[in-house]
């Protein structure tokens, strides 16, 4: 089980056309972010014809020469963040020659392992994932990585800045990186790119309602003397992330594949207690609601425990099409908020009815989204000191929308997507199945005997509590 990896060349890649300099200052959706651990994935592609030679003279340049092209129509993911000293706010600052960082490497371990359906340890997954450049004046947006696995294939790890951009402009990147790498191993590299794929810069289309951004920011302040001990932040304007938990070494990764059909298995159950319950009441029950009140029941029955510990869950929502009037779809940065229910006890989802107390909660939560829960964002923050000690909270990472699996870039569709972050807390990560037939795949990251509880209980055939 022992893995290495070799660091075969660390370059920087710049914009292939940049000739101009550009600012963008973050809005509250991105103020929310600015503190927290980077967003880190890594996408595996299976190719037995990946040899060392191959891999130097064709995977290599290519995805290095459309990368650079790529970040010509994303110009500040090359850049850096800055809170100048004047400014109230920090902003995304490109400059000419400014480079995103691209490390390639190779690894010894079992690509088919780590992108299949059998526990493994996480630390596996961290040498794959490259470092992002913070200080206290200045942070990357994002860094890159290709990871050889010789004859079996590679992997590329992307660690993004969640300050500087959401999921869905990640993924949007990385679909606009993809589609030009495979345009110009087709030899049409002059081809035009997906206009879906472009993205828009307007900041104007983020109002800062209620003063939000001030809010926040004092909201970050308050958590940041908490950390020092009460004591004033020695630099309020530094952009040092906050300090992020010690991983065990026993922590394991696993990833569910669900297929339609185990969905709608779940989804039946769900209507057949529902009509059979006291009170019955109408649910929605879409594959976010079924699938996520399934994990999130598993989770909270395989920690086993104290019946009466606190209980709080929750999930990112896009607020682009909630805003009034919308943002764009291809809008670049931040534009989600987040919803969550707490506090509820374990027993709440330990019992018999678990399963179904779980998904008329999460039912109710989508419910209840409207353009208000982006204003939620420095309550949100507020919240972190006084959860209860003891507290599980669950939280998602990740989308069934995103589609990860037509991340293509020549060399066919992805084998696995996983998100390594879901380390830094009780986290699980969501997207569309491989397959594209609608199921879905849910990451998890566990102690290992808290996995093996997971896995059993995850079996659907003997899904009862």
């Amino acid at each position: 089980m022992n893995s290495s990896r070799n660091v075969i060349d660390v370059s920087r890649v710049t914009p292939s056309a940049s000739s101009e300099s550009l600012t963008l200052p973050l809005t509250y959706f991105d103020i929310f972010w600015y503190k927290f651990h980077p967003v880190e994935r890594v996408i595996f592609y299976q190719l037995t014809d990946a040899t060392r030679p191959f891999f130097d003279s064709v995977i290599v340049p290519n995805l290095k020469s459309s990368l650079s092209s790529s970040l010509s129509h994303y110009l500040p993911l090359a850049g850096n963040l800055v809170w100048d000293s004047l400014d109230q706010k920090p902003s995304i600052v490109y400059s000419p020659n400014d480079a995103v960082s691209l490390t390639v490497a190779e690894s010894n371990s079992d690509l088919s392992r780590l992108a299949g359906n059998k526990p493994f340890p996480t630390a596996e997954l961290h040498p794959l994932v490259p470092e992002l450049q913070v200080t206290d004046d200045s942070a990357s947006a994002v860094s890159f990585q290709v990871t050889l696995f010789p004859n079996q294939g590679f992997c590329i790890g992307v660690t993004a800045h969640h300050a500087v951009l959401d999921g869905k402009t990640a993924t949007m990147f990385l679909k606009f990186w993809a589609d030009t790498c495979k345009h110009q191993q087709d030899q049409t590299a002059n081809a035009s790119p997906p206009q879906d794929l472009l993205p828009i810069y307007d900041r104007t289309v983020i109002k800062n309602p209620n003063n939000i951004e001030e809010n926040i920011l004092n909201e970050w302040y308050s958590l940041l003397k908490m950390f020092s001990g009460g004591k004033e932040p020695d630099n309020p304007k530094s952009l040092k992330l906050i300090p992020s938990p010690e991983i065990s070494p026993d922590v394991v990764r696993f990833t569910l594949d669900l297929t339609r059909e185990d969905i709608q298995t779940l989804r039946e159950r769900l209507k057949r207690e529902s009509s059979a319950s006291p009170s019955p009441k109408e649910l929605r029950l879409s594959t976010f609601v079924v699938t996520y009140s399934y994990a999130l029941t598993c989770l909270i029955r395989a920690r086993g425990g104290d019946p009466s510990r606190p209980i709080g869950y929750g999930f990112a929502v896009d607020c682009r099409g909630l805003l009034d009037p919308p943002v764009p779809s291809s809008y670049f940065g931040n534009c989600v908020s987040a919803t969550f229910k707490m506090p509820l006890t374990a027993e709440t989802f330990m019992g018999e009815e678990g399963f179904l107390a779980a998904a008329s909660s999460v039912s109710d939560l989508v419910e209840e989204l409207d353009e208000t829960v982006a204003l939620k964002l420095p309550d949100i923050l507020a919240s972190f000191p006084i959860l209860p000690p003891g507290s599980q909270l669950v939280s998602v990472a990740g989308s069934t929308r995103f589609g990860v699996y037509g991340l293509d870039f020549g060399w066919g569709r992805p084998e696995r997507v996983l998100v390594v972050s879901i380390d830094q807390g009780e986290a699980i990560s969501m997207a569309e199945g491989r397959d594209g037939n609608g199921g879905v795949e849910i990451g998890f990251s566990l102690k290992k005997h808290e996995m093996e509880a997971l896995i059993d209980l995850l079996k659907i055939d003997h899904f009862s509590f």
